[in-house]
């Protein structure tokens, strides 16, 4: 007669407690089934602008995965969902044919829609980890002729709930030039957005600027304004806003000292769904209440092209207008700006 024990029948013991052990908690992560055929087994993070982020405990670095992608998606806990046509529900997700997935509510109702509608998932519930953001960038150039010599650093840091976001902007140049005075633009942005609908939303802003071209000291700005998404897919998004701004200006020419209300009209057109490469464009103008006659311009554009690693590459122009400036200061001024960054 055979011996039970043998070193076969032990071996055999072994792996099925082992997959008795496996089963019960494979089934505690999420899966992501691809056009492709992969699959892809961990944590469904988050999901936002085309780009969803998914941990693995294979990798000591989140997987950032395209939405577009994505066959199937099953996942353990409860998510805030936005879809394209500005709906929004809470719930699981688990899809039961390819392309679809259904959101099953806390009461017990499932709402099906198609994956690719799916524009935004956050979890209900998450780490403040999960929920910050952070991006910083440096550039230098150097020209022989004249010694020009110039320096860039930018970075953001975000916050996002299920409600509302914040986040700080900070942007600094640094020019300088044989026989000619050094040439200094520093500016930073601090924004905070709370979402009313899923298509309207608020936002309070504090920002400040030094501009050596327009001979501005300090530009301290706060505005509110009302705004609302045009468009709103897994490519991109345009908004539309409107507002007020009180500003209180101080400048390095004899221009005396200004304190102004002025109106805001403006819009943002973001694409992000360009394989490697995002886009974000915005124009703002600001026409006086207090100054007749006067207004501003700011628009912007930049360019950032992903490397591995979370490195990237940041190409940016700045433009800014007034038509009333500082005596002896020029009405524009531009800047173009290059970088290479690192995000997480």
């Amino acid at each position: 007669m055979n011996n039970p024990t043998t070193p076969h029948h032990v071996f055999c013991l072994f792996l099925s407690l082992m997959l008795t052990v496996a089963v019960p908690l494979f089934g505690q992560t999420d899966s992501l089934v691809f056009k492709n055929g992969d699959v892809m087994v961990g944590e469904l993070k988050s999901m936002d602008r085309g780009v969803a982020i998914v941990s693995t405990n294979y990798s000591d670095t989140d997987f950032k995965i395209s939405w577009l992608e994505v066959r199937r998606v099953h996942a353990k806990k409860s998510y805030v969902v936005t879809t394209s046509d500005d709906r929004q529900y809470f719930g699981i997700l688990h899809s039961k044919s390819d392309g679809k997935v259904s959101v099953r509510t806390a009461q017990g109702d499932t709402v099906e829609s198609t994956i690719d509608n799916v524009v935004y998932l956050n979890p209900v519930e998450g780490t403040f980890l999960e929920k910050l953001s952070a991006t910083i960038d440096v550039g230098f150039s150097l020209t022989k002729a004249n010694d020009l010599r110039q320096f860039t650093v930018g970075g953001a840091i975000g916050y996002n709930e299920q409600k509302w976001s914040t986040d700080i902007v900070l942007n600094f140049l640094n020019s300088t030039q044989d026989n000619v005075d050094p040439i200094r633009r520093n500016e930073g942005t601090l924004n905070y957005r709370n979402n009313l609908t899923n298509t309207w939303y608020a936002m309070a802003t504090l920002s400040a600027l030094t501009n050596t071209e327009q001979k501005l000291d300090l530009r301290f700005s706060t505005q509110l304004v009302g705004a609302r998404y045009l468009m709103r897919t897994n490519s991109g998004y345009l908004g539309v806003k409107a507002g007020v701004s009180r500003n209180f200006e101080k400048y390095s020419s004899a221009t005396g000292d200004r304190n102004t209300w002025e109106g805001v009209l403006g819009a943002e057109l973001n694409l992000y769904n360009a394989g490697d490469l995002s886009l974000v464009t915005t124009a703002a103008s600001y026409p006086s209440f207090t100054e007749s006659g006067r207004w501003r311009v700011d628009i912007s554009c930049d360019g950032k092209y992903d490397l591995p690693l979370d490195f990237y590459i940041k190409l940016g122009v700045s433009f800014n207008y007034d038509n009333r400036p500082a005596a002896g200061a020029s009405q524009s001024d531009y800047v173009f700006q290059t970088g290479f960054g690192w995000e997480w």
